[in-house]
């Protein structure tokens, strides 16, 4: 079974940023495009239902009613979602993708992801879904459910995507980012990009050794990549190095090193995430 570039579409903000940068990945990957929309048929009742206060006379003429209503709400969502993913794989044809695939799936969205995800190379996500809060300060909590629950790497996009010419991996030296290097070195996602290898902490020599090891495999691999190690508060120095370097794509792992990191995005990536001005890569 090939794996494919999967990207979520709803009715954000976020849907036209979406479809390029998961363009961009497919094409780099060369991989399959899926677009995919997932209806979730148990949304939250609005608020006002005074259903259970009817009068006995009236009360199955206006349940009948609402059945009817959900049913006219279901079938419109459909329809929403069918415009929205037609408009998706047009988009994706102009941006040079040959033959994008559309699915449309009822259900909760991080359990279909999960159902979906032998089928996956790479997941791309906006940072927030049609009904999360705008402020800077909130992360869309299905971006949040999706990354406890869905092994595969994460792309990330805010508002706004151009292609990525220069990275930037935060590197602690620990498995995951290590493994974060070796798929960076070997994924045709990277290639011909900038890459800068960033630790904050102390620049002592086990850190410049573990920082040449990730320098040294990144450059076997013909990808340029710089090394830098700075002080300060971890994601305030990697935000500055980020708007310093003009880096326009983030890679991080998904996990600190907490003992309950099956429960909790690491604190850092979490930080980094509600801040990122940038598509933001979460390697698994």
């Amino acid at each position: 079974m090939k794996e494919h570039v999967m990207a979520c579409i709803d009715g954000s903000g976020y849907a036209t940023a979406v479809c390029d940068c998961a363009a961009w990945a497919s094409l780099r990957l060369e991989a399959p495009l899926t677009f995919l929309h997932v209806i979730d048929n148990h949304a939250p009742p609005e608020a006002g239902n005074l259903s259970g206060n009817i009068g006995l006379g009236s009360r199955e003429h206006l349940l009948e009613e609402l059945a009817s209503l959900d049913e006219r709400r279901a079938k419109l969502s459909r329809e929403q979602g069918r415009v929205m993913l037609e408009a998706a794989c047009q988009r994706a044809v102009e941006d040079g993708v040959e033959d994008p695939h559309s699915r449309q799936r009822n259900g909760e969205l991080v359990e279909t992801l999960h159902d979906l995800e032998g089928e996956t190379r790479l997941l791309v996500m906006g940072k927030r879904g049609e009904s999360a809060h705008r402020a800077s300060e909130h992360l869309g909590s299905n971006l949040e459910r999706v990354v406890r629950a869905v092994h595969r790497p994460i792309l990330m996009v805010p508002e706004s995507f151009r292609a990525p010419q220069r990275v930037m991996i935060a590197f602690d030296g620990s498995r995951t980012t290590r493994k974060g290097i070796e798929m960076i070195a070997a994924s045709p996602l990277f290639a011909g990009l900038t890459c800068h290898v960033v630790t904050i902490g102390a620049d002592i020599a086990d850190i410049q050794a573990q920082l040449d090891w990730a320098i040294d495999t990144l450059n076997d691999a013909g990808i340029k990549a710089h090394k830098a190690v700075r002080a300060g508060d971890v994601e305030a120095t990697l935000r500055d190095y980020q708007r310093e370097q003009a880096i326009d794509l983030l890679v991080m792992g998904a996990y600190g090193h907490s003992r309950i990191r099956h429960l909790l995005v690491g604190s850092t990536t979490t930080a980094m995430l509600r801040s990122a001005e940038v598509p933001l890569l979460l390697l698994r």
